[in-house]
């Protein structure tokens, strides 16, 4: 596992697919600050109620100079479906080797019902306009963390 990033590290770059299959990358098309969040698994309960979340809250992070990336081992296929879905309108993007998930440190050992496994870790990173990194959480709850989020970052509903 990647050691997880702190506050002011270099957040680093990635260029991944979209849920339509077009490059998305950290640099590209965005000056203010990028919500970069990793969930385990599109269209399960806790991952459903993230992404609706972050689709609800979309307006008052945009307002404030955010853009939300998430970012998932899912394939396109299943990101398409899943946006298409649950009318997600942001940028849902492929991480199905999980290498940025692992450069971000959110790739790892778990514990589940007494198994122990390699996956994905519920985390979210916030990146400032030059790069760095303005915020990591690791380990989040699905339920209640945009709301937490939006309180750490000070944005209005």
């Amino acid at each position: 596992m990647a050691d997880r990033l702190l506050t002011g590290d270099v957040a680093p770059g990635f260029t991944l697919k979209d849920s339509s299959g077009k490059d998305v990358s950290l640099a590209s098309g965005h000056s203010g600050s990028t919500i970069v969040y990793f969930y385990p698994a599109a269209a399960t309960p806790g991952c459903t109620k993230q992404a609706c979340d972050f689709r609800d809250s979309l307006a008052s992070f945009t307002s404030a100079g955010y853009r939300v990336l998430g970012v998932s081992p899912d394939s396109v296929d299943k990101l398409a479906a899943f946006a298409a879905n649950e009318d997600l309108s942001f940028p849902l993007l492929s991480d199905e080797d999980h290498a940025v998930a692992e450069a971000y440190g959110a790739w790892g050992e778990k514990k589940n019902y007494g198994r122990t496994y390699e996956g994905l870790i519920r985390s979210t990173v916030v990146i400032d306009p030059d790069g760095k990194v303005a915020l990591a959480q690791y380990n989040v709850r699905a339920t209640g963390h945009v709301a937490k989020l939006r309180r750490d970052l000070k944005v209005d509903a």
